[in-house]
């Protein structure tokens, strides 16, 4: 879907049970690590979002063979560590874990001299923290003013201790996968714990992954070991479904087979805490993640205080819960997201855009927001109920369920922005009765 797209009022509850598309961080992961491991894999549940595309583009384009085996699954043949040689082009259009997972990886290919390049949103976004750190294991990635496009030259490494400036998965992943190949112990340690993805997909394939709190380490040079994996549910797609589910009077929605990983799973104590009725039940594992089902009804929300320890767990969902709130009687206080400025958009302003537009008094903060929730005062505020999602598809995502709760219709001057990560949403929540 391209261009505007009108989002309205529910006809009634929502009412079902739905999957969502594959994870795409275990995704981008998945694609990557088989791409250099030794031996053969096969990818299931494969999400078709632009991100996860991006990433197989980048690896076949560095010479990993990549076959397409059905809609959602990949059979991938390792490069064991050895990609192509010379200089490469490569364009990561809208996807940072695509970027800065691959500055990690190519910072240790000897030979190969790679141009990292992507779409405006990308080339907005801060990549000088991802260099830094790489130059303390003697990598050498160079950025325009800050940004991308970047220059990754392969180097020989050596491990080092990396302190990161920010918790950032990405950050971590790329650091990790550059200490595959250097010489020594490579640890990184981030000031509040992030997602494992990478920690458990490189425990998979055989790689001595050793965690002391925030500090994770390993030892190189090594290559992983090829390994089959199946990926679960995206949590974060799961999250819209799940709020327009307690925010809609009468609804219930069970979404099957989600990734449970607790590092991605913040939003859910979020919404637990301000009232909502949501139960997760863990029915197995896959590839070292837990996975099972969500299960949502209709509820009276209380505000909430979101600070900065608990946003690295929901930094993805926040402008959900931001909606959220203003459903729910009272102040909400949103601190220590300063993160949020530099995501696809800057979703603090977006975000405080949107709930303005619902008619919810908003004070914006360089690190957050201050919601004053008024349900029962909900109403479009400018002509048309214009939303402007700066290519954001958490942001037209977060619309929507807000539009479909409030029973205000809002034109999305990008509809299209939802491929990214969750191409089903629209027609998801209409089976489901929005």
């Amino acid at each position: 879907m391209t261009g505007s797209h009108l989002a309205g009022a529910a006809r009634g509850p929502l009412r079902g049970r739905v999957r969502v598309p594959g994870d795409k961080s275990i995704g981008h992961r998945a694609l990557m690590f088989n791409a250099v491991a030794e031996g053969e894999a096969l990818v299931r549940g494969l999400p078709r979002g632009q991100d996860v595309l991006s990433t197989m583009a980048a690896m076949q384009r560095l010479g990993a063979a990549i076959e397409r085996i059905d809609a959602d699954a990949v059979r991938v043949r390792g490069r064991a560590m050895k990609l192509a040689r010379g200089s490469i082009e490569i364009d990561c259009q809208n996807s940072g874990t695509t970027m800065r997972l691959l500055c990690g990886l190519l910072a240790g290919q000897e030979g190969l001299t790679a141009r990292l390049s992507g779409d405006g949103s990308l080339s907005r976004r801060p990549m000088r923290r991802v260099a830094e750190p790489l130059a303390r294991l003697g990598g050498l990635v160079e950025t325009t003013d800050g940004h991308a496009p970047l220059t990754v030259q392969g180097r020989a490494l050596r491990g080092a201790d990396v302190v990161l400036p920010v918790a950032s998965a990405q950050l971590k992943s790329a650091v990790l996968l550059a200490g595959l190949q250097a010489a020594g112990t490579t640890g990184v340690t981030e000031p509040e714990k992030t997602r494992d993805h990478t920690e458990n997909m490189l425990a998979a394939m055989g790689v001595a992954v050793r965690t002391s709190g925030v500090r994770v380490s390993v030892d190189g040079p090594v290559v992983p070991s090829a390994c089959d994996v199946t990926v679960a549910g995206d949590p974060s797609s799961a999250a819209f479904l799940l709020a327009a589910a307690v925010l809609i009077a009468g609804s219930e929605v069970t979404v099957e087979e989600v990734c449970l990983n607790p590092t991605r799973t913040g939003f859910l104590d979020v919404l637990q805490r301000m009232g909502a009725d949501i139960t997760a039940t863990v029915t197995g594992t896959q590839g070292g993640e837990s996975v099972g089902t969500l299960r949502a009804r209709a509820s009276a929300l209380r505000p909430f205080q979101i600070t900065a320890p608990e946003v690295p767990a929901c930094i993805d969902e926040l402008p959900l819960l931001c909606v959220a709130a203003a459903f729910a009687d009272g102040t909400s206080v949103l601190s220590g997201a300063s993160e949020l400025r530099v995501k696809e958009s800057d979703r603090i302003a977006t975000t405080a855009a949107l709930l303005r537009t619902l008619g919810v008094q908003v004070e914006e903060r360089e690190d957050g927001m201050i919601i004053h929730g008024q349900p029962a005062h909900l109403r479009v505020q400018s002509e048309g109920g214009a939303i402007a999602t700066r290519g954001d598809h958490r942001i037209a995502m977060a619309a929507t369920v807000g539009a479909a709760a409030a029973g205000c219709p809002l034109m999305l001057d990008d509809a299209g922005a939802v491929a990214v990560s969750f191409p089903e949403f629209f027609s998801s929540l209409e089976r489901l009765g929005a």
